[in-house]
C-alpha cells in the first residue's frame, strides 16, 4: 500500500524537482516504511510506501523497466496473481518475488490500455510510457484506492490525497459549486452522481472503473468495464449454486489474506461479516494463524430502547460465531467518550471532503485505530454484502410471485416465512401488494415519515442545474433514487459508480492513516458478477431470505446466527446517546452558522432553522433516525469543510 504522486510536463519545460519534493513532504503526515522517487526530464514519480504484502517488503517503487522503457508508481494489491502469471508467462522461478507493481507493468506491456480489464484487486497506478511519451493509469472497479489530479495546458499532476496538490502555486484553491450542490441535493448516503467531482474546482478524480491517458494531445478518461455479467448463470440444482458460490467466495477471501502482518476482520452478529470470518478462519487454520476480530458495542450506560427484534449490542451472536468458528482472538470496544460530534475535524482532515455517515463515524475510525494497535495489516469487512453475498429480500421476491400469478408458490413461501419469522402468514400481503403494484402506495394515507429532506437552497439548485443532472442518473427531486423496485435500484447502484466513492474514500484514507489495508471480499469483482448472475429464486426460497449465504455457511456458522430471521443487529443505535454531553455545543454552532450571510447561498435556511427549533429543547436519544438531528450534523460538517479549506462560505471564492 502506498501514497503515490507525480508530475508530467506536457511541454518541453523540464521538471522542477523541488515541486516533486514538496508533494512528497506533504505526505509525511502518513506513516511509511520507505519513500522513493524517480524522474526523467519531464516526468516525476513518487511513492510513500507502506509494506503490507510479503512481496512489498523492500520493493523498489517507483520502478523503471529499462528493457521496456516503462516506469510505474502504484498503490495496489493484485489478487489474481496466479492467473496473471500464466497469462503473462512469467517464469516459475520469478513468481514468488514478483511484486504487484511489476505485474501491472507487465500487463500494460502486453495489453496496453486494456490492461486494467485483466486486473483483480484494489489499485490505483500511473505508468510513464517513454516510447509513446504518454502517461497512463487506472483506478479499480470500486475505487478502493483514490487518485486525484490537476491538469492545465502545460502540466498534469496527480496524488493519492488532495492536499499535496493544493501546495502548488499554479493551482488556485476554488470551491467546486457543482460538488456542493450535488452533496446537498442528494438526501441519500452517496455524495455525488458525478464521480469525477471533488470539493475543489480545479482538482478532479479518476472515477472507479476508469483509466486515464495523458499525452501532448490531451487527456482521455475511459470506462474499462462493468460489474454486470454477460449472461445469467444456469446450473442444474440448488446444491450446485451453493458449491459454485463457496468456490468463488473462498477464493476472494483467500486472496485478501496475503500479508506478513496480523490479519483482522470487523465482526457483527450478522451474516456478511460472519461468513467472511468463517471462510477466513478456515484458510488461516491451514497456515497456523489466528484471526483477530474487532466488534463495536454500546457503552455501559446505554439503555436499550429499541424493539425486541433489534439488537444494538450484538455480543450474544458475535460470541456464538467466535466459539463455533474457532481460531479467533476477539476484541470488543465501546469507544466511550467519543461521539459523532467529536469526530468531525479528524474526519475532515482524513477525508478532505464532507461525509454523510456521521452516525457511525466514532466507531468506524475506532476500529481502524484498534486494529493498528494490534499490528493488523489486512482488515476484512463486508460493506457491500447486502448487495452481493447476502442479497435476497423475501417480501420483494414475493411481490414478483404475486405479479406473475404464481399464487400457490407464494402461499407456500408465506407459510414457511411466517413460521421462521413469527406472525400470521397473510399479515404481509398488503406490504407485498404495494411492492408489486407501486400505484397502491398513492392510495394509502402517509403518516409523518423520517425521510431526510434536501437542505439545498432552491436558487442555488436552480443556478447549478443540479436536479436536471440528478434526474439523468435516476435520482428524483427528493434527492433519493426514484421510486422503483429494489432490483432496479440494485442495478443503478452497480451501474452508477459514484455510489461507491464515499465509502471507498473513507476506506482508502483511513487505511493510509493507520497503515493497514481494509479489504472487502463481498465486493470482489468475481463475487459481484457471480451474485448478479444468480437467479433470484436462489436468494429467496423455502421461507428463507438471503437464502444463498445461509445455505453456503452450513457447518461454517452456528445455526443461531445462520438461520436467524427474527432479530437484526442495529449498529450505532447509541449515536444520539453519545451526543448528550455535546448537544448544546451542536445547537450553538448551528446558530452561529446561520449568522453567516453567505450561508444563504448554499443552504435552505428554513429547513435548518426548523431543525434547530425542534431540537433546541433537548436531545431525545430514542429518536436516532430523526432527520432533524442529521440535518444539524450534515450542516456542521459541510460548513466546517468549507471553512477549513476556503476560509468562509462564498460562491466561487478564490483563495490566494
Amino acid at each position: 500500500m502506498s501514497a503515490i504522486a507525480g508530475i508530467y510536463h506536457l511541454n518541453d519545460e523540464p521538471i522542477n524537482l523541488e515541486d516533486g519534493r514538496r508533494m512528497m513532504k506533504d505526505l509525511e503526515k502518513y506513516p511509511a516504511d520507505d519513500v522513493q522517487t524517480w524522474h526523467s526530464e519531464k516526468v516525476f514519480l513518487g511513492c510513500h510506501a507502506q509494506w503490507i504484502t510479503p512481496e512489498s517488503i523492500g520493493e523498489k517503487l517507483p520502478y523503471y523497466d529499462q528493457e521496456r522503457k516503462l516506469a510505474i508508481t502504484a498503490d495496489a494489491i493484485i489478487d489474481n496473481r496466479d492467473e496473471l502469471f500464466e497469462r503473462l508467462q512469467v517464469d516459475n522461478r520469478k513468481r514468488k518475488e514478483t511484486t504487484d507493481s511489476e505485474l501491472i507493468l507487465l500487463s500494460y506491456h502486453k495489453w496496453g490500455e486494456d490492461s486494467p480489464k485483466y486486473l483483480v484487486g484494489d489499485f490505483a497506478f500511473m505508468i510513464w510510457d517513454e516510447k509513446k511519451q504518454k502517461l497512463f493509469g487506472a483506478r479499480d472497479p470500486s475505487g478502493y484506492r483514490t487518485l486525484y489530479y490537476f491538469r492545465n495546458n502545460t502540466r498534469f499532476t496527480f496524488c493519492t490525497t488532495i492536499e499535496p496538490l493544493l501546495s502548488f502555486p499554479f493551482i488556485e484553491k476554488r470551491l467546486n459549486e457543482n460538488y456542493i450542490a450535488e452533496f446537498l441535493a442528494i438526501s441519500g448516503m452517496f455524495d455525488t452522481v458525478d464521480a469525477r467531482l471533488t470539493p475543489f474546482e480545479n482538482i478532479e478524480q479518476v472515477p472507479p472503473f476508469h483509466s486515464i491517458s495523458i499525452d501532448g494531445e490531451g487527456i482521455n478518461l475511459k470506462r474499462y468495464g462493468t460489474f454486470t455479467p454477460l449472461e445469467s448463470l444456469k446450473l442444474k440444482s440448488d446444491e450446485e449454486y451453493v458449491e459454485a458460490f463457496q468456490e468463488v467466495f473462498q477464493k476472494a477471501v483467500n486472496c485478501r489474506l496475503r500479508t506478513f502482518r496480523e490479519i483482522g476482520s470487523q465482526l457483527s452478529g450478522g451474516l456478511d461479516s460472519g461468513a467472511i470470518v468463517g471462510f477466513a478462519a478456515k484458510e488461516l487454520e491451514k497456515q497456523n494463524k489466528t484471526l483477530h476480530t474487532f466488534s463495536y458495542i454500546p457503552p455501559k450506560d446505554f439503555v436499550d430502547f429499541t424493539h425486541k427484534q433489534l439488537m444494538p449490542d450484538e455480543r450474544p451472536f458475535i460470541k456464538q460465531t467466535v466459539e463455533y468458528v474457532g481460531g479467533i482472538t476477539d476484541h470488543y470496544y465501546d469507544f466511550d467518550g467519543r461521539s459523532s460530534y467529536t469526530e468531525i475535524d479528524e474526519y475532515l482532515d482524513v477525508m478532505e471532503m464532507p461525509y454523510k455517515f456521521a452516525e457511525n463515524s466514532f466507531w468506524l475510525r475506532g476500529i481502524f485505530e484498534k486494529a493498528h494497535e494490534t499490528g493488523v495489516g489486512i482488515l476484512l469487512n463486508g460493506d457491500k454484502g447486502n448487495s452481493t453475498i447476502s442479497w435476497g429480500s423475501a417480501l420483494d421476491y414475493y411481490a414478483i410471485l404475486l405479479k406473475s400469478f404464481k399464487w400457490l408458490r407464494l402461499i407456500q413461501e408465506l407459510h414457511l416465512y411466517s413460521s421462521k419469522t413469527g406472525g400470521a402468514r397473510f399479515r404481509l400481503l398488503p406490504i407485498i401488494a404495494r411492492k408489486g403494484f407501486p400505484l397502491l402506495n398513492q392510495m394509502v394515507p402517509k403518516g409523518k415519515g423520517m425521510e431526510f429532506p434536501t437542505i439545498i437552497n432552491s436558487k442555488f439548485a436552480e443556478r447549478t442545474g443540479v436536479y436536471t443532472k440528478l434526474k439523468e442518473f435516476g435520482v428524483d427531486n427528493t434527492g433519493s433514487l426514484a421510486p422503483q423496485s429494489i432490483y432496479e435500484q440494485r442495478r443503478i447502484v452497480f451501474d452508477n459508480i459514484s455510489a461507491w466513492n464515499s465509502g471507498s474514500t473513507f476506506n482508502a484514507k483511513l487505511s493510509l492513516r493507520y497503515k493497514l489495508w481494509k479489504r472487502d471480499p463481498t465486493n470482489d469483482i468475481r463475487v459481484t458478477r457471480f451474485c448478479l448472475s444468480v437467479p433470484e429464486n436462489q436468494f429467496v426460497q423455502n421461507g428463507l431470505d438471503r437464502a444463498l449465504i445461509r445455505r453456503a455457511t452450513e457447518n461454517l456458522l452456528p445455526d443461531q446466527v445462520r438461520l436467524n430471521q427474527r432479530v437484526r443487529g442495529l449498529q450505532g443505535a447509541d449515536w444520539l446517546h453519545r451526543m448528550v454531553p455535546h448537544w448544546q455545543m451542536v445547537i450553538e454552532e448551528v446558530k452561529e452558522i446561520l449568522k453567516d450571510r453567505n450561508v444563504l447561498e448554499f443552504f435552505d435556511i428554513e429547513v435548518i432553522k426548523s431543525a434547530v427549533d425542534k431540537s433546541e429543547s433537548g436531545l431525545i436519544p430514542e429518536r436516532m433516525g430523526d432527520p432533524d438531528y442529521r440535518i444539524l450534523m450534515r450542516t456542521i460538517i459541510v460548513y466546517r469543510l468549507i471553512k477549513k479549506y476556503f476560509g468562509c462560505i462564498q460562491s466561487s471564492m478564490k483563495i490566494k
